[in-house]
């Protein structure tokens, strides 16, 4: 999961994860309302949610590329381990998210 600060920038980092294949899949869900603590003030703002689909074994290079394409200096990068289910999506993920970029 990634916050973006907008959908222009959310699009752009989201098309270089998915040319780079870190990623099989991005939803993009608009107008997040944000709360929190930032250099010792609550802070609010709009965003846009990335919800990711990877695998495990892509997530510290996913990680640091967000970190490289993001505009905050601290974006919001996060992980849950996938329990079960569909199979053929799943397989579908592993197919897809390769981390070999697309030529």
């Amino acid at each position: 999961m990634v916050t973006a600060p907008s959908m222009s920038e959310a699009r752009e980092i989201g098309r270089s994860l998915l040319e780079e294949r870190l990623v099989a899949c991005i939803n993009l869900l608009p107008s997040v309302s944000s709360m929190y603590w930032w250099e010792g003030q609550i802070e609010e703002a709009d965003e846009v949610l990335m919800v990711l689909k990877t695998r495990t074994q892509l997530l510290d290079r996913l990680v640091g590329r967000v970190r490289e394409l993001h505009p905050y200096s601290v974006p919001e990068v996060l992980s849950w381990p996938l329990g079960p289910g569909n199979p053929e999506y799943l397989d579908w993920l592993a197919s897809e998210a390769t981390g070999s970029r697309i030529s």
